[in-house]
């Protein structure tokens, strides 16, 4: 671990500083009565940062330009998304102290946004790029990867300070102000699909997707602005998530990808809406809602965050005969399984939901195992699980 101020100089010139939360630290306590794995906070860090390893290894790639970096998740002709920069920047800053390149890093990730700025709002990212940098299917924004972009450089000033080449402090305000005014329904206060969105397509505009609801960056974002205006963003989206769950998936607490109608009586998005027959079941979007939800119960604590999760992790453990393999490649809302076979995308979630189900310790036990022992597979699944083994191995951070 580091403990000097300034250990070492990048190659891009710029100063490494020490990490005020360094990765193994657990520093950050989360609430009271929060599970962890019962193998240990040393075996479960040591089988967090071999997994990093691995990732790092597969997907954290040098840009086209020198001190520039990129997550390599090569889905059809985008070599590059936006919601993989977002997750290699949560991934780095949290894993500061264990690579002494992570701000390294983490900066070329940040450099690499800013060389491509959405065509709708120059604060935000085009959502991909081709092998060569280049954006490719549009240049607008995507609004997960946007938001994760916006919390970890909040992470990144907590992290080693704002005093250094990037101000992170001021760089996450830009974004958060272009989130407020570009990604925020202006009525509902519900995130939309991107940049690309407006009152123009009304079937878009009033649509949301559960996996963008980010619960604990909406609350970070008020806090650290000291702006009420996030309150109501988050209470826009508990509201949404108990009244989804108690009307469409009552017995599940399953939400699905998209949700339309919200500027009336919101529901699951018919098939077709946007990406496939599924877009109204539990399915390749919603699959990181036990994560999105559980963190933020088992870190701030929120009796709607935990009472959300709680739902997911019991009726799983049911469904799955608490047997991690078990769990299948998605769900209509009424448990029905969609696809039969096993998915880490869809496994490692429930994880982090499981650590605020009281009764659940068993089965965290058996999706750790599952998790720390299971080989790699693509990009998408393999960062879902890392993310999902930091939060579960208390090394989830928020600013």
């Amino acid at each position: 671990m580091q403990l000097l101020a300034l250990v070492a100089a990048t190659a891009a010139g710029t100063a490494i500083a020490a990490p005020n939360y360094p990765f193994g630290s657990h520093r950050q306590a989360y609430v009271s009565g929060t599970l962890s794995p019962s193998v240990g906070r040393a075996s479960a860090d040591q089988s967090t940062a071999s997994f990093y390893g691995t990732w790092k290894q597969r997907y954290l790639k040098p840009a086209c330009r020198s001190g520039e970096y990129r997550i390599k998740a090569d889905t059809g002709d985008a070599y590059t998304v936006s919601e993989g920069q977002g997750y290699g920047m949560l991934i780095t800053v949290m894993m500061a102290g264990n690579d002494p390149q992570a701000q390294t890093y983490f900066d070329g990730l940040h450099r690499y946004n800013r060389g491509h700025p959405s065509s709708n709002d120059a604060d935000l990212l085009a959502w991909a790029q081709d092998v060569n940098c280049n954006n490719v299917a549009g240049a607008s924004s995507a609004t997960d990867g946007d938001l994760d972009i916006a919390y970890a450089l909040l992470l990144a000033d907590l992290q080693w300070g704002s005093g250094g080449a990037i101000n992170y402090a001021s760089e996450a305000r830009k974004v958060i102000a272009a989130i407020r005014r570009s990604n925020v329904h202006p009525t509902s206060k519900l995130v939309n699909l991107g940049d690309w969105v407006d009152s123009s397509s009304p079937s878009y505009y009033n649509s949301t997707r559960s996996s963008d609801w980010m619960l604990g960056h909406f609350r970070a974002f008020g806090a650290k602005l000291g702006d009420s205006y996030w309150t109501g963003v988050l209470d826009a989206h508990q509201t949404l998530i108990a009244r989804m769950q108690s009307s469409y998936a009552p017995n599940t607490g399953l939400l699905p990808d998209f949700i339309v109608n919200t500027n009336t009586t919101a529901r699951p998005a018919s098939a077709g809406f946007l990406e496939g027959d599924h877009d109204g079941h539990y399915s390749w979007n919603a699959g990181r809602v036990p994560w999105r939800i559980g963190i933020d119960a088992a870190v701030s604590g929120d009796t709607r965050s935990r009472a959300a999760a709680r739902k997911l992790s019991q009726w799983i453990r049911v469904k799955a005969g608490n047997n991690p393999n078990n769990v299948k490649a998605g769900y209509k809302l009424d448990g029905t399984v969609i696809d039969n076979y096993n998915e880490v995308f869809f496994t490692a979630p429930f994880a982090v939901a499981a650590t605020v189900d009281p009764d659940a310790q068993a089965w965290l036990d058996k999706l750790w195992t599952y998790m720390a022992s299971g080989a790699p597979g693509d990009y998408y699944g393999d960062s879902v699980k890392l993310l999902s083994m930091l939060a579960v191995s208390n090394n989830w951070l928020k600013p």
